[in-house]
C-alpha cells in the first residue's frame, strides 16, 4: 500500500487519527459533505468493535444462547438426547470469523477511499499545533490540517498484580483468537465484558470462576438489576468469588507455560486462596490510547488515566483539535463514538456549538438477561429528586410464556412530574426495547396521559412493561369520584 502524496502546502479540512467508529464516521461524513478529509490508522480498520469487541463477542454470545436453548428443550416439550448434545468450539469460532468478515467491508479503508477520504496507513503523531507525521521511511508523510480529531480509542486496563505481566493471559484483544475451549477459565473483572464472556464460556462448557475485589458486579446498574444477572450467571454455572485481594499470578506448569494459578486473600480471612484455570481472562476496564501521539507538540492536554481532556464541544486545549470516544473520559461505546463524531463534524467544519451533554445515551450489557439503561449525559439529579416507576415482568404475559420473566422495566421521572429522566430494563431482549424509551427522552415525550400513557402496546409483548410504568403514574394522578365530587387529575 502506498500512502497518498499531496503538495507540500496542502492543508486538510479535517484529519481523523484512528479508524474505529469515531475516525471512520468523522472522515467519511466530512468527505460526504464536501470537505477534504484524511484518515490515519496503524492497525486494523474498524477498531476494537469490529475486530475484538462488539462484533466477535455477540457472535460468541449467540452460539452460547443456542446451546442454552437446546439444553432447555424439555421445558418446551421437545425431546432430545442431552447426552449427545455437545459444542464444537472450532466451528463456533469459525462462524464468528466468517460473520466478522461479512461485516468488515462497511468499515474498510476501501469504503472510505471511495467517498474521497485520503487513507494513510501508519501511526500518526503530532509535529505541531496544525501538523502531524504518519508512517516511516518511504511511507512517511507530513500532513497539515485546519482541524483534527483524535479517535485512537482505548486498550484493556491491566491491574497491578504480582506475576501477571509474566504470564500469557487473555484480554478481549486475544480471547477471540483461541480455537480450543478451556476446560476451566478464571476471569478477573465483573463488568460488562467480563460477565458477557464468563456466561458465554460457561454455557459452551467451560467451568468459569469470576474473581472480584468487591462483592458488586455491574456497579453502574441498579443493585436489583445486577442481582438478577448474577443469579442467572450462577444458574448457568458461573462461580463468583468476592472480596478478594490479589497476591500473585503464576503458571501452573512453568516449564510448559500452561495453566494458571491466581493466589488471593479474602478481606475477612488471613488464609490464602488459590484458583486454578486452563485459561485466564483479564477484563478490568479500559485505558485511553494516548501514547505515541506527541500530544505535547500540539499543545493538547491529557493524562494517562483520563485520556485527552475535552470541553463540552469536544475541543481539546488546542481549539483546532477535537477528541472523542474511548481516548477521552466519555462513556466507552461504539455508538457513543459514532454520535460524537457526527457532532465534531458539525462543530469543527460548520462552526456549530453542539454539546455532548445533550446526548441521550442508551447502553446494553448483553448477558442473558440483558441489562439496558438510557439517560441524558447532562443529567444531574439526586435520588430524592426522582419518582421511580417499576413494572416487574413476573406478571408480564409474554415474559411468562417465553420462560424469562425475572426482570423489570423501570422509568425514573423528575419528582412530582411525568418528565422522563432515565430508564432501565432487565430482560433477554432489553436492548431491543430500550430504543422506545431513548426516543421518549430524546424528544421530550412524557410518561403521563399526554405521552406514553396514551401509547398502545401490542399484546402480548414485553414492551407492555413500559405501559405498566405509565399506568402506575396515571393511577397516582387519575381523576376520582370522592364523596360525589370529582377530584385529582393531571
Amino acid at each position: 500500500y502506498e500512502n497518498p502524496s499531496r503538495e507540500e502546502d496542502f492543508e486538510y479540512d479535517l484529519v481523523s487519527i484512528g479508524a474505529g467508529a469515531g475516525g471512520l464516521v468523522s472522515s467519511k461524513q466530512g468527505a460526504r459533505r464536501g470537505f477534504q478529509t484524511a484518515l490515519i490508522e496503524g492497525h486494523l480498520a474498524g477498531g476494537d468493535c469490529l475486530n475484538v469487541g462488539c462484533v466477535p463477542s455477540k457472535a460468541l454470545i449467540r452460539c452460547a444462547r443456542a446451546m442454552k436453548e437446546s439444553s432447555r428443550a424439555a421445558e418446551f416439550g421437545i425431546e432430545c438426547d442431552l447426552e449427545t448434545l455437545k459444542v464444537n468450539f472450532e466451528k463456533v469460532m469459525l462462524r464468528m470469523r466468517k460473520l466478522r468478515a461479512q461485516i468488515a467491508p462497511a468499515d474498510s479503508y476501501e469504503g472510505a477511499k471511495r467517498l474521497g477520504v485520503d487513507v494513510y496507513q501508519g501511526y500518526g503523531r503530532f509535529s505541531g499545533p496544525n501538523s502531524l507525521v504518519v508512517g516511516e521511511g518511504s511511507q512517511r508523510r507530513e500532513l497539515r490540517f485546519k482541524k483534527a480529531v483524535i479517535t485512537t480509542g482505548g486498550s484493556p486496563s491491566i491491574p497491578d498484580i504480582p506475576g501477571l505481566a509474566q504470564v500469557n493471559f487473555h484480554t478481549n484483544e486475544t480471547i477471540f483468537n483461541i480455537t480450543k475451549l478451556p476446560k476451566t477459565l478464571i476471569c478477573i473483572g465483573a463488568g460488562p465484558i467480563g460477565l458477557e464472556l464468563a456466561q458465554s464460556f460457561a454455557l459452551l462448557g467451560s467451568k468459569v470462576t469470576v474473581l472480584l475485589r468487591s462483592s458488586v458486579i455491574l456497579p453502574k446498574e441498579d443493585s436489583d438489576a445486577a442481582n438478577i444477572v448474577r443469579e442467572a450467571l450462577e444458574t448457568d454455572g458461573v462461580c463468583f468469588e468476592n472480596s478478594l485481594s490479589f497476591l500473585q499470578v503464576k503458571y501452573r506448569d512453568p516449564d510448559k507455560k500452561s495453566g494458571f494459578v491466581v493466589t488471593c486473600k479474602r478481606s475477612d480471612s488471613p488464609n490464602e486462596l488459590s484458583f486454578e484455570g486452563d485459561g485466564l481472562l483479564v477484563a478490568t476496564g479500559r485505558s485511553p490510547n494516548v501514547g505515541g501521539l506527541s500530544l505535547e507538540a500540539a499543545n493538547v492536554d491529557y493524562s494517562s488515566e483520563n485520556g485527552v481532556l475535552i470541553d463540552k464541544y469536544m475541543r481539546t486545549s488546542n481549539k483546532a483539535i477535537y477528541a472523542l470516544g474511548d481516548v477521552t473520559e466519555m462513556p466507552k461505546f461504539t455508538h457513543m463514538s459514532g454520535t460524537m463524531a457526527g457532532i465534531v463534524v458539525d462543530n469543527a467544519l460548520f462552526g456549530e456549538s453542539n454539546s455532548w451533554k445533550d446526548i441521550v445515551l442508551p447502553r446494553v450489557t448483553y448477558t442473558e438477561p440483558e441489562v439496558a439503561h438510557v439517560s441524558s449525559l447532562g443529567l444531574q439529579c439526586q435520588d430524592e429528586e426522582i419518582d421511580v416507576y417499576t413494572a416487574k415482568l413476573n406478571h408480564n404475559d409474554r415474559a411468562i410464556l417465553d420462560g424469562s420473566n425475572s426482570g423489570f422495566v423501570r422509568i425514573r421521572c423528575r419528582k412530582g412530574t411525568d418528565e422522563i429522566l432515565s430508564a432501565s430494563i432487565v430482560h433477554d431482549k432489553a436492548g431491543d426495547i430500550i430504543p422506545a424509551l431513548t426516543i421518549a427522552i430524546q424528544f421530550g415525550i412524557r410518561l403521563g396521559a399526554s405521552g406514553l400513557g396514551r401509547v398502545i402496546h401490542s399484546y402480548p409483548t414485553v414492551a407492555e412493561g413500559i405501559g405498566g410504568c405509565a399506568f402506575q403514574y396515571k393511577m397516582k394522578h387519575w381523576k376520582r369520584l370522592v364523596n360525589g365530587e370529582v377530584q385529582g387529575g393531571e
